[in-house]
């Protein structure tokens, strides 16, 4: 039987806060990116499922170019979604099992494929994006993390909205045991309602890390040719791997 993925309250109960945690304008460069980059590879192009979609904040941006399918295991970021992107298919499913019974021209999986803590799990979800890819096709998958780039680290935001809420985050990231094949985020939430009263929350994430190899090991196993493409961003970050597949036709 299929172990069940942990539950956040992060992509739960908190995620009608998501688009003050994680505004839609954010998305913009690296949306923009992850559009051409698929254009670049695939032709034509006219389909994308992207796998653990979330909120649809890259969605929002990359959907006036093809339509989109979108996948993702909370039926609670799903409706966050659709708030944004009515116009776009959406199906509740985990990718790493979820079977739709047709192909697209490209399949694109952003952060939510750091979810995958093992390999078996990360192997799982890059054959979910090869079925679903047409010959020819190509998939697109973003972590944030490779092993070889990893460095511990935090970061804050977060956004005021117009009806007086706002949310200010921070997150901190660590890698316990660099051994194994994951890291641990913590998440502390500080959430302020339309009547001024503020809530505060805290939970630990676990995503997984892994050598940028095994990425093209695993792509090139479940049937993709496979390359890493060095991402370009003027972001105050390090550039990310961005691991593409193409399905031979």
């Amino acid at each position: 039987m299929e172990k069940a993925p942990p539950s956040y309250r992060f992509y739960g109960d908190l995620a009608a806060w998501w688009p003050l945690i994680s505004a839609v304008e954010d998305y913009a460069e690296e949306a923009s990116l992850f559009a051409s980059v698929l254009r670049d590879h695939v032709d034509p192009l006219r389909t994308v499922l992207e796998l653990g979609s979330g909120g649809g904040n890259n969605a929002w941006h990359m959907k006036a170019g093809f339509a989109m399918t979108l996948v993702d295991l909370s039926s609670a970021m799903l409706a966050a979604s659709r708030a944004i992107n009515p116009d776009c298919e959406h199906l509740e499913g985990d990718m790493r099992g979820v079977r739709l019974g047709r192909t697209f021209d490209a399949v694109f999986v952003h952060d939510a494929i750091d979810y995958m803590t093992t390999e078996s799990d990360l192997r799982r979800a890059m054959e979910t994006a090869f079925v679903h890819c047409r010959p020819g096709g190509v998939a697109l998958l973003v972590p944030d993390h490779t092993a070889e780039a990893f460095e511990p680290g935090a970061d804050h935001g977060g956004h005021d909205g117009a009806d007086g809420r706002a949310v200010r985050y921070l997150e901190w990231s660590t890698d316990p045991d660099p051994s194994d094949t994951w890291i641990v985020t913590e998440y502390a939430f500080v959430l302020r309602e339309t009547d001024g009263s503020v809530e505060v929350a805290h939970e630990t994430h676990r995503t997984g890390l892994f050598p940028r190899n095994d990425w093209l090991r695993l792509l090139t196993e479940v049937g993709f040719d496979a390359d890493a493409i060095p991402e370009v961003t003027t972001e105050d970050r390090p550039p990310r791997d961005l691991f593409l597949g193409r399905r031979p036709a």
